[in-house]
């Protein structure tokens, strides 16, 4: 039995997740860029529906969380707190999803409870979704 991953897999990896790996390796070991240029080129090249949602995210960001630090992680845009990672933007077309997801690391210290997302879909950015990532920002960067 053929299953469709498999033609687009290597060592259980899929071609997108393997390219998010490289890119994170070149973030890593090369280029120690602007985080906001290299940020804004992500998002730059990303299809219309990410794209746009990708520049509103990055307002509410900016604005709630000014000393965030913009950056890339595995070729992402995300956001920093002392060097680590907060928060990132994960778009549908990266890995060929039916949705984007605004993701947490542990460093965004969300805790409630014994347990509590750390991702959440994003089908589109309706006021409502808006208050709560502001809200959501606001508590990572605390």
């Amino acid at each position: 039995m053929t299953n469709a991953t498999t033609a687009t897999t290597t060592g259980g990896f899929t071609d997108e997740e393997r390219d998010a790996m490289k890119e994170r390796a070149a973030e890593v070991h090369g280029k120690k860029g602007d985080g906001l240029v290299e940020l804004l080129g992500k998002i730059a090249e990303m299809e219309d529906a990410d794209r746009v949602m990708a520049e509103r995210l990055h307002m509410l960001v900016s604005d709630a969380a000014p000393d965030l630090t913009p950056k890339t992680w595995y070729g992402m845009p995300a956001y920093a707190k002392d060097g680590k990672v907060v928060l990132f933007f994960k778009p549908a077309a990266k890995f060929k999803a039916r949705y984007a997801t605004i993701g947490f690391s542990d460093s965004a210290a969300l805790d409630d409870g014994p347990m509590w997302p750390t991702e959440f879909a994003l089908t589109e950015l309706t006021t409502a979704a808006e208050d709560r990532i502001v809200s959501l920002v606001k508590q990572a960067a605390a």
